[in-house]
């Protein structure tokens, strides 16, 4: 559906990037942020996640969902390539987080 969706400005005077944002059949909106790191060492690509990551995503998706009267259901994927192993995580996690 779209790719690098931005943000010039976010918390904290930084902007927000969503890598991917689709839709599911279902109709769900699905944001994926895409992490590769060399090896898995300090928890791998999934763990640089962190909250500030989750925080300015969670940003960006609110500012996205802004252009929809009613929004549709939403969650946050990650892609966390390591090496060459590559894992989906659905509903990695959520606003709440």
């Amino acid at each position: 559906m779209q790719r690098n969706y931005r943000l010039a400005r976010g918390p904290r005077r930084h902007g927000g990037e969503i890598d991917l944002v689709m839709r599911e059949r279902d109709g769900t909106l699905v944001f994926v942020e895409v992490r590769s790191r060399a090896a898995s060492g300090w928890g791998g690509a999934a763990a640089s996640v962190d909250h500030r990551k989750r925080r300015s995503l969670i940003y960006a998706a609110s500012h996205y969902l802004m252009q929809y009267a009613s929004p549709p259901p939403c969650r946050f994927d990650v892609v966390a390539i390591d090496g060459g192993r590559i894992e989906w995580l659905p509903a990695a996690f959520d606003a709440a987080s």
